[in-house]
């Protein structure tokens, strides 16, 4: 014979992942609206953030750090470079690579952006104080640690 779970553990066992959903649909909208400002979408943020965190990336890399087709890079790279947030530039070690790096007005939009999130976050988690905001996060740190971020699953196009 089985033996019975906990009631709570079976609860949270049947309800991470749509409770993630949700809440990362809520936080998405609530994100975008804060956004609005710049215009830029989560996808452009990201790009951005990484390019802040990790400096000057060969195009290649960044596609791969974003988990990204090389095709979907182009159209995002070209969209950040229309607003002046991005360079591109010929690698002069290998002139068929491109090396993309923050603008300034890219470095200050990363700082813009950081500010708005921050705002996110708090209407997002008011509920919990800041003990639990801390173990929310590290918990979805070790959980993502122990996740292969850069599998692909078999038809999932999302941008954002």
């Amino acid at each position: 014979m089985a033996k019975k779970m906990p009631a709570a553990a079976d609860s949270a066992r049947q309800g991470v992942l749509p409770l993630l959903e949700h809440l990362t649909r809520l936080g998405k909208r609530v994100y975008i609206s804060e956004m609005t400002p710049g215009g830029l979408r989560p996808r452009h943020l990201i790009t951005l953030r990484l390019l802040a965190d990790r400096g000057p990336l060969s195009q290649q890399g960044l596609g791969e750090a974003l988990s990204l087709d090389p095709s979907n890079v182009v159209g995002l790279l070209n969209d950040l470079e229309e607003r002046g947030l991005i360079v591109r530039r010929r690698d002069p070690a290998d002139r068929r690579r491109h090396i993309v790096e923050l603008s300034p007005s890219g470095a200050e939009e990363v700082v813009l952006s950081d500010e708005r999130a921050i705002v996110v976050e708090d209407r997002l988690f008011a509920a919990l104080d800041a003990d639990e905001r801390t173990t929310l996060y590290e918990l979805l740190q070790r959980a993502i640690g122990t996740t292969a971020l850069s599998c692909e699953v078999p038809g999932d196009n999302t941008q954002d």
